[in-house]
């Protein structure tokens, strides 16, 4: 692709208890949606980076060669990939199978009418692109959560970065987000809300270089259920992590990038649960 994406490990990596299990290319909802039918965006602002190891293939009847696709056509460059663990489950590549189709023929749409009018009004045409890297962020016996990375640039100063994830349930066969798990998106912001504002405020001024100016446009904390929610463990067995990703422009200015919060689960957490699924955290030693 022209502007080669390299959407890592690096979203997931705090909330695993080793390294990322993705697709044969890199791979981390919706905190900046796309504009395409999936809600899985020049590259992205400054952030660290991390490759994917390439994954083990569970069933072998998966084909490898299917979980990731690249085109790159006059107008357009196109990327999407998603780990085998998720291809090996049936449900989960259909629904990965169809996002990847949605997203092209929106993407190759797109193109096309930006195309015509360019060649039309005489102005330049810049190529579109799309790209999005899905990953395990951790495997679960009754979970597996799933983390993505997305970039897309429609011909615009810059492209836009952004986030999405999901959980799948293997006792129910559903694909769930993270906050479907407790009992409100509020109760969730409200059971952890201080410490995620005081660990972004931490964030913010590491990068600012010094105290955050009470009057700026990006000193408020935001609500941390309208970012990216993932799931992660540290004991492979139950969920005591749990992951924001926060897209440009939401935290900060573009030139700061993204931002990547990770807290411990607590009793706070624990109580903001739907209690069918409390089993399935745990609060850390």
């Amino acid at each position: 692709m022209r502007a080669k994406l390299a959407l890592g490990c690096a979203g997931a990596l705090a909330l695993m208890a080793g390294g990322c299990s993705g697709a044969a290319a890199p791979d981390a909802g919706g905190t900046a949606s796309p504009p395409t039918a999936s809600d899985t965006a020049a590259p992205s602002a400054p952030q660290d980076e991390a490759s994917a190891s390439a994954p083990e293939v569970d069933d072998p009847t998966v084909d490898v060669a299917d979980l990731n696709l690249e085109e790159d056509t006059d107008s357009y460059e196109f990327q999407f990939s998603y780990p085998a663990k998720a291809a090996a489950i049936p449900e989960l590549r259909s629904w990965f199978e169809a996002r990847r189709s949605a997203a092209r023929a929106e993407l190759a749409s797109a193109s096309r009418r930006d195309r015509e009018e360019a060649e039309k009004s005489g102005y330049p045409f810049h190529p579109h692109s799309f790209g999005a890297n899905w990953q395990v962020v951790t495997d679960l016996p009754d979970w597996l959560s799933l983390s993505s990375e997305f970039y897309t640039f429609t011909g615009g100063a810059h492209g836009m970065s952004g986030f999405d994830a999901r959980v799948w349930n293997r006792k129910t066969a559903t694909l769930q987000r993270a906050t479907d798990l407790f009992t409100s998106p509020e109760a969730l912001s409200g059971a952890l809300r201080t410490r995620f504002c005081k660990a972004l405020d931490d964030k913010r001024i590491e990068r600012r270089g010094g105290p955050l100016d009470p009057e700026g446009t990006f000193s408020e904390c935001i609500d941390p259920v309208r970012q990216t929610v993932l799931l992660g463990s540290s004991n492979g067995a139950t969920f005591d992590r749990i992951g924001f990703q926060i897209a440009p422009y939401e935290a900060g200015p573009y030139a700061e990038g993204s931002y990547e919060i990770t807290l411990p689960v607590d009793g706070a957490v624990m109580r903001a649960l739907k209690p069918q699924y409390r089993a399935s955290f745990s609060i850390p030693d």
